[in-house]
């Protein structure tokens, strides 16, 4: 989120950080992976941070893209002829602007952390639903398969939904 606005909001920030960004949202996350598994070691960190890699870059160009395309200048001008300083500008304004774009892009990014995740456990864990998918395909037992790929996508829209609940509450101006 931080890095998103900053892109957003100075120019400098962006011209830095968009090119190994825009580079690093066009590898494919499962490309990686055996580099995270030399680099983060195998365990639950290295889930997360296979996740997190793989969708900052993402992540960061949707909310800058937003910044500079969702927020009206006229705000921006209000603040500043009100007093604002740069840093009240960006969080009050800018901010509140952006963030239900924000969840909303956080909720396009929950199949691929579930496929990153699964495509990493079936790779090297010895638990999960990926071990677990790996365990089955092998016996060609696909009955189970396809209730593990329910499981996932229960999970999958209960997080969806969870975002959505919470970007209502959170951001009541934004609307449906």
């Amino acid at each position: 989120l931080a890095l998103g606005l900053l892109m957003g909001c100075i120019d400098g920030v962006e011209v830095f950080c968009m090119p190994p960004f825009a580079f690093m949202s066009k590898v494919p996350a499962t490309a990686v992976l055996p580099i995270f598994f030399v680099l983060v070691q195998i365990n639950f960190k290295m889930y997360i941070a296979l996740i997190v890699f793989s969708l900052l870059p993402t992540l960061a160009q949707s909310i800058s893209q937003s910044v500079r395309k969702d927020v009206a200048e006229e705000l921006v001008f209000k603040a500043y002829t009100l007093g604002a300083s740069q840093f009240e500008v960006i969080w009050e304004v800018i901010h509140r602007q952006v963030l239900p774009r924000v969840i909303d892009a956080a909720r396009l990014q929950i199949g691929p952390a579930l496929l990153l995740l699964v495509a990493a456990e079936w790779m090297v864990a010895g638990e999960g639903i990926g071990y677990r998918l790996r365990l089955f395909y092998q016996r060609t037992d696909m009955t189970v398969v396809f209730v593990y790929v329910i499981i996932l996508g229960l999970a999958g829209l209960a997080v969806d939904y969870g975002l959505i609940w919470f970007r209502r509450w959170l951001c009541p101006w934004f609307g449906d």
